[in-house]
């Protein structure tokens, strides 16, 4: 199988319903955030050695490709898979394990004490860069709100593991 098509070569690309874009339209940014997303979550586990939340990122990574084949589909009818309630739910449930064995922290923390909480944290905020793409397009596009909340909630969640994964919690002077 050849990965190159040669169709992309004048600045196009088609979506998982064949419909053709440019590769800079903001649908196409959004479900290539997520992209980047997935990829970076899977340097990020590499560093984790608590299997738990190895894991927990690679559930995570599975469940991302529910989005970007969402945000790939401008067809709806075509979508076989969605974000479910459940889903927001089981994200809650991380954040709520992991901020309670941390016994609920107040304030800012400077990101990064070790390799894998940094690794972590970066994740995270590909994820806010991914749901600020998806807020634009939704603005314009018929956007699951699932998909919108996942990804909200996915930054919480991200964020309750690498505070978890700090080795020092170092505070910010101001």
């Amino acid at each position: 199988m050849d990965i190159y098509t040669k169709t992309g070569d004048r600045g196009k690309t088609s979506l998982y319903d064949n419909t053709r874009l440019f590769k800079d339209d903001i649908r196409v940014e959004s479900y290539g955030t997520i992209d980047e997303l997935i990829s970076f979550l899977g340097i990020a586990k590499n560093y984790v050695d608590d299997k738990e939340i190895y894991n927990i990122l690679e559930e995570i990574q599975n469940k991302l490709f529910t989005v970007t084949t969402n945000l790939a589909t401008k067809d709806k009818t075509k979508i076989k898979f969605y974000i479910e309630e459940i889903d927001i739910k089981r994200l809650e449930e991380i954040v709520d394990i992991y901020m309670g064995r941390l016994d609920n922290p107040k304030g800012f923390i400077v990101p990064g004490s070790s390799k894998k909480s940094a690794y972590v944290h970066v994740a995270r905020t590909i994820c806010r860069r991914g749901e600020r793409r998806i807020i634009t397009l939704a603005r314009n596009e018929d956007i699951d709100q699932l998909v919108i909340k996942y990804v909200n909630r996915l930054s919480d969640t991200l964020y309750a593991i690498g505070r978890y994964l700090e080795e020092d919690e170092i505070k910010v002077k101001y």
